[in-house]
């Protein structure tokens, strides 16, 4: 009876105590990223991953700007097409993702998830791109983990610097590079409304910019932005 009493104990305790290491680990992660720059995140080294076994020299596109070499036409793009309460809710829109819920049982497949930009950065910097209820509970508290160590300007900037934004393309300044051919901070309006509706879907819109539904979104985008509030 006490060998399964301890036994019990014991596959209770160690994943109890595993997922506690887990989160003090990625808490410790973002407070360092207070102050500090990511190199990579998750979802970038696992893209690398993917090019570099088609191509073993495969590199990924990426150059850091600070948040004041970002064009606000961009900031407020990003914004308007991905999370237009960005400024105000605590990290997860809650209204969002219900709606987001409802449209999944209405298609019979997740076609929409809701997430914010918080929610979309901790997804990027650790987690894997599986869909499962386990990993978006992991997502949320890593959310409130940022939100609670960082404020939002510093958010947005993390956000902008890593997002994928074509095949191999990470970052605005990446993207204003490629796209462009311009740096982040020369980027008008219209490029950036451009950009900003590439971001659900970036390796197709890579491979197809004369899209009509991409032109169609930047318009509306393009009308949007102006009332998008920056942090």
């Amino acid at each position: 009876m006490k060998t399964l009493r301890r036994l019990l104990f014991w596959l209770v305790f160690t994943p109890l105590l595993i997922f506690i290491l887990v989160q003090a680990y990625f808490f410790a992660q973002i407070c360092w990223w207070i102050n500090h720059n990511p190199s990579s995140t998750s979802f970038m080294r696992h893209q690398l991953e993917v090019l570099q076994e088609k191509n073993p020299d495969a590199k990924l596109q990426h150059k850091w700007v600070p948040y004041a070499r970002i064009s606000n036409n961009l900031k407020r793009a990003v914004i308007a097409s991905e999370d237009d309460t960005f400024s105000e809710h605590d990290g997860v829109d809650w209204e969002a993702m219900q709606k987001a819920y409802q449209k999944n049982q209405k298609k019979g497949k997740v076609v929409s998830g809701g997430s914010t930009i918080t929610q979309q950065l901790a997804k990027n910097l650790f987690l894997s791109g599986e869909r499962s209820y386990l990993r978006k509970g992991e997502e949320l508290i890593i959310t409130y983990m940022l939100e609670f160590c960082m404020d939002k300007e510093r958010i947005l900037e993390i956000y902008l610097n890593v997002v994928e934004w074509g095949v191999g393309i990470f970052g605005a300044e990446a993207a204003s590079q490629h796209y462009y051919g311009i740096s982040a901070a020369a980027l008008g309006p219209a490029q950036s409304a451009k950009l900003a509706v590439m971001l659900p879907k970036p390796r197709f819109f890579d491979k197809n910019t004369g899209s009509a539904y991409l032109q169609r979104r930047t318009d509306i985008i393009l009308r949007r932005m102006n009332a998008a509030e920056l942090p």
